[in-house]
């Protein structure tokens, strides 16, 4: 693994002795001696982790951080601050400035690369997720800074056997989160199980003999409930080896006891604070594809989706001997509705003819509109007697009830359809979509509201 390292630190020497450290490991470093070059760097050459010295004349560290992240092009890079000072206070006051975490010179070599390449991971995440979402402001799926994502509780679940401790600590964040409590492993995936639960976050104490924690992390990470959340431990000071093994594995953030309050709610708040945003882009993703596949009118799949499954299910069927046949609908003298109520009414029809579509097929047949008031119906492993069935049960279900329009107006439609099933295997999937298009035409010249299959 290896990535862009960005030095900040106003003494030559730090500089050099972190740059020949990193290097070794062959890190891309940068390096810069004060803040505000720091900040001229970082929009410069767009590093992946920045190590931040604290004390450094002008702009100090904390400015530094404060200013990377409420900046929405640089919130994501991960910041270390680096210093000489060890109070808990200066550690709180770097949280609260955004960073995501802190190194105490002399900077020990195995807790620095242990760091850097668990940041790393994340931030490389992180990049991919915004490359996916660089289109989606234009779409209008805004995606909200991290410092606007702390406007209410976080969801944690604190994995605790001791009531001692965990009472200690779900006090500590009863005020910013809210916590539930695990005593053991088997409850912990119980609840992640729960998806009503939501968690933000996983507080794992390593104070217990009844269970290894490192273990329980590492199926914390195998699991699909909480194979991406962050992972926060709870530790004894000399417990370093396995803080090590654990950042390795993939646990985001350590404490170390005793335990002070300011330090653990601040931590907590930047591992939700940074899930939020993570989650932000993931759901920005999910969306950006949902639209390009989709009809935004009904919510059924559009001619793209159509075209890219249909000869996917067309080649799977034929490999393995199954059925597959299509129906295509359309609904009958639509522009007359549109013509004579408005198209507000005509949109109403199009919606609920998909909410019936729904509710007259199973879960694997594929709904799609493909344009105006035309829509196709994929039936895999459907043979052409189960097609005219469910085609027919469309149909019945349009002509019987009339839809309801604004102002309660009744609308009595009827729909056409036309039927193809797949042949031998020289058909193609658009063989078979011109097969129902044409039994569609034949029921719409023999008078509309029927059913064709012309094989």
């Amino acid at each position: 693994m290896t990535a862009r390292i960005l030095v900040v630190d106003d003494i030559v020497a730090n500089v050099r002795l972190l740059e020949a450290k990193l290097s070794a490991e062959y890190f891309e470093v940068v390096t810069a001696m004060n803040g505000l070059d720091a900040l001229e760097a970082v929009q410069r050459t767009k590093p992946d982790i920045i190590l931040l010295d604290v004390m450094m004349p002008g702009l100090d560290g904390f400015e530094v951080c404060r200013r990377i992240k409420s900046n929405p092009l640089t919130q994501h890079i991960p910041v270390v601050m680096v210093t000489a000072l060890d109070q808990t206070e200066d550690r709180v006051k770097g949280l609260e400035a955004g960073a995501d975490d802190f190194l105490t010179k002399p900077v020990n070599d195995i807790s620095l690369f242990c760091r850097i390449k668990s940041l790393v991971r994340l931030k490389m995440l992180t990049d991919e997720l915004r490359v996916r979402t660089g289109a989606n402001n234009q779409l209008g799926l805004v995606v909200r800074s991290a410092s606007e994502l702390s406007d209410r509780k976080g969801s944690v679940l604190l994995v605790d056997p001791r009531p001692a401790s965990s009472d200690r600590i779900m006090s500590g964040l009863a005020s910013m989160h809210d916590v539930t409590l695990a005593s053991n492993p088997d409850q912990a995936a119980e609840l992640l199980a729960d998806a009503s639960k939501n968690f933000e976050l996983i507080v794992v104490s390593f104070e217990s003999a009844k269970f290894d924690g490192l273990r329980l992390c590492s199926q914390l990470r195998s699991l699909d409930d909480s194979r991406h959340l962050p992972i926060l431990i709870i530790v004894d000071l000399e417990e370093q080896q396995k803080v090590i093994k654990a950042l390795d594995i993939g646990v985001n953030d350590y404490l170390v006891r005793p335990l002070d309050r300011q330090e653990m709610l601040a931590r907590v708040n930047t591992q939700v604070r940074r899930w939020r945003y993570t989650e932000q882009l993931r759901s920005s993703v999910k969306a950006s594809i949902e639209m390009a596949v989709t009809d935004a009118l009904t919510g059924l799949y559009n001619r793209r989706y159509l075209e890219t499954h249909l000869r996917q299910l067309t080649e799977h069927a034929m490999n393995r001997g199954k059925s597959l046949s299509i129906i295509s609908f359309d609904l009958d003298h639509f522009k007359s509705v549109n013509d004579t109520h408005g198209h507000d009414a005509g949109d109403r029809v199009l919606q609920d003819f998909a909410a019936r579509l729904r509710a007259c097929t199973r879960n694997i047949d594929i709904a799609c509109r493909t344009g105006g008031e035309e829509f196709v119906l994929i039936l895999p492993g459907s043979d052409i007697e189960q097609a005219e069935r469910i085609a027919e049960r469309i149909r019945k279900s349009v002509a019987n009830v009339a839809f309801k329009l604004a102002n309660d107006v009744m609308l009595s439609v009827t729909v056409s359809a036309g039927m193809a099933t797949l042949g031998d295997h020289n058909d193609t999937p658009e063989a078979i979509l011109k097969r129902a298009d044409d039994s569609l035409y034949i029921a719409k010249r023999e008078g509309r509201n029927k059913v064709v299959y012309a094989a």
